[in-house]
């Protein structure tokens, strides 16, 4: 059985961050969670090493820094976070090196990670700290490159959750997930299974094979669910799988997309381009497992 007794929030201060201390708000209420604010505080060296400042400089200038970073993550969300175990640390180092070994040493269940990502250009940027992450991370993590759109209850109430599998080894513990985040809220869980075409092709040997991959497919998807344990509404999609991924989520306004990303094969593998392209054009947050 899953869990969700940690839950890791890297927080920077922006409007990105409070909107997803709310989602991990939600989910440490829902799951009696505990919710760690970890600040990493870029070592001054990193910004003025090829500048002559003298060592006992650059030690004052930290120290004042890393004491108004404390202040200012104390009083992060303190209100809003009140009836919430939370724990609320400041580290020195590069930001998304600290952040994987923090979660690896604590044990941490989930990070919650806003991507950059602004208007038109929202789609082809992934922030780098966060693609290092999801690279480097064991634990699933939590991106939402819109976050800050979110409305103050936004997590509250997740209503449809949209797992998506590669059929590839990863996919029952890809499908546990969402079925723990499913049941947790009362959600309506759909699984989809996207095969990948070449709308060149459209002769009738080409339709034959097309249809015996779908049924195969649907087969798969049904033994997965049974051995799993869940029930959840089943679909194949054809085409580019970002796309049909995305525009899945929109029809169903899905509130939360799950996705795999922990095997080195299949389209949702580490470092895939569908797991990034799925992240930067998701209409809702993403869990990479």
């Amino acid at each position: 059985m899953q869990s969700l007794a940690k839950i890791l929030l890297p927080v920077d201060f922006s409007e990105r961050s409070v909107a997803a201390a709310r989602y991990a708000k939600a989910l440490a209420r829902r799951f009696g969670s505990e919710l760690v604010l970890l600040h990493v505080l870029t070592p001054p060296q990193y910004e003025f090493g090829a500048l002559e400042i003298g060592g006992s400089v650059l030690t004052e200038l930290y120290q004042g820094r890393a004491g108004h970073a404390s202040a200012d993550l104390d009083a992060f969300l303190a209100a809003e976070l009140e009836g919430i175990a939370v724990r609320r640390i400041v580290i020195e180092g590069d930001p998304a090196g600290k952040i994987v070994e923090f979660s690896q040493q604590e044990r941490v269940d989930l990070i919650m990670m806003p991507t950059h990502g602004y208007g038109p250009f929202r789609r082809f940027i992934l922030g780098s700290n966060t693609a290092k992450v999801l690279h480097d991370a064991d634990c699933p993590v939590w991106t939402g490159v819109h976050l800050e759109q979110a409305p103050p209850a936004a997590g509250e109430s997740l209503r449809s959750i949209l797992c998506c599998v590669d059929l590839g080894a990863q996919s029952s513990k890809t499908l546990c997930w969402a079925a723990m985040l499913a049941r947790e809220f009362g959600a309506r869980l759909t699984l989809l299974h996207v095969i990948a075409t070449d709308a060149s092709v459209g002769d009738s040997s080409e339709a034959d094979r097309s249809a015996a991959v779908r049924e195969s497919a649907e087969r798969e998807l049904q033994r997965l669910e049974r051995f799993v344990n869940v029930e959840a509404c089943l679909t194949i999609g054809a085409g580019e799988p970002a796309k049909v991924i995305c525009s899945t989520a929109q029809e169903l306004q899905a509130d939360a997309l799950v996705i795999g990303r922990g095997s080195a094969a299949g389209v949702f593998g580490r470092l895939r381009t569908n797991a990034y392209a799925i992240i930067r054009q998701s209409p809702c947050p993403v869990v990479s497992v």
